[in-house]
């Protein structure tokens, strides 16, 4: 019943959305179509429910070749791959927007863990690569309201961003994610929604860690920025 109901509301409020956000659309388009490599849309691979693969949409950010550059998958802070509006558009979050296709479609919920690439996936610890995807991937979920500052985990100085993430977020963020699929409801997820925006502006609030005391707790190297 709770799959049913989440998927009508899903597709309920992604048409909703794309109606009511389309003024918002046309020049965040025109603006990405004038700037950085003329690109509008972004679509990439990605893990999805059971594993399998689709392809996710969002607003262009970067460079086309960006996975193949600097760190690859991962984005640091005033990274030279980002474009200038899409930097704007990071910030933001605009730049999931398109996503609300994915959503249309199945591939994806309003909230659920987020689809990653094949080489992010293959970070997390075994045990939650068999499960991080036993649920539906999401827009936003409760990795993505801990991590919406990656960014800044990332470019400390004197660590290897991709061993740092290796080692300390993707399996914190596995374990944050398997708590959800134990904790799962209408009530988490509207939480979770809630959280999504509060930390778009706040966002160094702790605000996650009181609305959800069970959480697995913080590591201590995730703590500088807290």
């Amino acid at each position: 019943m709770y799959r049913i109901i989440k998927r009508s509301f899903d597709v309920l409020f992604a048409l909703l959305a794309l109606v009511v956000l389309l003024p918002i659309f046309i020049p965040l388009m025109l603006a990405l179509r004038l700037t950085g490599e003329g690109e509008i849309f972004y679509g990439q691979n990605r893990i999805g429910l059971h594993n399998s693969i689709f392809k996710i949409w969002k607003f262009a950010t970067m460079l086309k070749n960006s996975p193949n550059m600097l760190t690859g998958s991962l984005t640091l802070r005033d990274d030279p791959r980002v474009t200038p509006v899409g930097g704007f558009l990071r910030k933001s979050k605009l730049n999931e927007l398109p996503q609300f296709y994915n959503v249309l479609t199945g591939d994806m919920s309003f909230v659920g863990p987020r689809p990653q690439m094949r080489v992010d996936f293959e970070a997390f610890p075994l045990h939650v690569q068999e499960k991080i995807y036993d649920v539906q991937p999401g827009i936003t979920g409760i990795g993505s309201v801990i991590f919406r500052d990656e960014e800044s985990y990332l470019s400390q100085p004197g660590i290897d961003p991709i061993v740092f993430y290796k080692e300390v977020i993707a399996p914190y963020k596995g374990e944050v994610e398997l708590w959800y699929q134990q904790n799962i409801s209408f009530v988490t997820d509207f939480k979770l929604l809630f959280l999504t925006a509060w930390q778009i502006v706040f966002p160094d609030s702790t605000l996650t860690y009181r609305i959800f005391p069970g959480l697995p707790p913080l590591p201590a190297k995730l703590q500088v920025n807290k």
